[in-house]
């Protein structure tokens, strides 16, 4: 058995950048939503069967009263947030299990249901679909990530390869570097490779020595970026904090069954037909027959 998790989120912004506008009689613009679903049904006609999608119902979360910079959704186009709550509504009644999330976020959701799915002994592999970096974390074992855009898929070695640190090293390799998508900016001087080199040797950001005369690695400017590193300690502490996937007391699945699809729910036609998005339905009914 293999399980697929999507951030419905990211997919959301991604059709809103990639398709034409579309907006239905009423004026509500709908194309990123349409391309979404449409986009996880194909994910059903390539064979996928347990499906969980995660979607940030707000923007902010627990991490805006960590750090107050941190990304609020303020800059989003007022036609693409205006679909956040469609996208739900749209993928339920296609038969989807969506995890909105309010105190945590989509990240979290996927983080917390690849850990329920990969206990299970029947489940093979868990794609956790989505090219964030953050989710580089929570692979390992059975939990991979897949970036369906490109078609890659990233179990250990990939991550290790592409950031020069393992899984559990890439919240401190965040912590140091920063993530401009989600507004915190890590430590002045701290870039991919000086954290990459540091972080391969010692893991972790506690365990760095704090007198850079004792690091066994080279790296350029390593007293400048011990100072900093000893001067703003709390900050990549915190930077950190952020960026790790928080799993406990997320609410998502308890038990992998759950995100089996079964076919559509009645209200997908109406639905379907405010949004402008008739050919889901046939196509939905068409997978369904195919399961029963």
């Amino acid at each position: 058995m293999q399980v697929h998790l999507v951030d419905g989120t990211y997919e959301l912004f991604r059709y809103h950048f990639a398709l034409p506008s579309h907006v239905t009689e009423a004026g509500q613009e709908v194309g990123a939503t349409r391309g979404v679903a449409g986009s996880m049904l194909m994910l059903l006609e390539d064979g996928a069967t347990h499906v969980g999608i995660a979607t940030d119902h707000i923007i902010p979360s627990f991490r805006n009263e960590l750090y107050e910079p941190y990304k609020d959704g303020s800059g989003i186009e007022p036609e693409l947030h205006s679909q956040f709550p469609l996208i739900e509504e749209l993928l339920d009644a296609l038969g989807f299990v969506v995890f909105p999330m309010v105190e945590y976020e989509a990240d979290d959701a996927l983080g917390a249901a690849a850990l329920v799915a990969a206990e299970d002994d029947r489940v093979d592999r868990v794609y956790i679909c989505t090219p964030d970096k953050d989710l580089g974390q929570c692979v390992g074992g059975k939990v991979f990530q897949l970036d369906r855009r490109k078609g890659l898929v990233s179990g250990v070695n990939e991550v290790q390869e592409k950031f020069g640190v393992p899984p559990e090293s890439i919240a401190d390799y965040l912590g140091l570097v920063g993530d401009t998508a989600d507004g915190f900016p890590g430590l002045p001087g701290w870039g991919a490779k000086s954290a990459a080199a540091i972080l391969a040797r010692y893991g972790h950001l506690e365990d760095i020595p704090q007198d850079p005369a004792d690091w066994d690695v080279t790296v350029r400017g390593a007293a400048k970026l011990g100072a900093t590193l000893r001067e703003q300690f709390d900050d990549a502490l915190l930077f950190r904090l952020i960026a790790t996937i928080q799993t406990d007391g997320v609410p998502t699945v308890t038990d992998v069954d759950e995100l089996r699809w079964t076919g559509p729910k009645p209200e997908l036609a109406a639905i379907a037909e405010r949004l402008d998005a008739d050919n889901l339905v046939e196509r939905a009914e068409k997978l369904a027959q195919r399961l029963a």
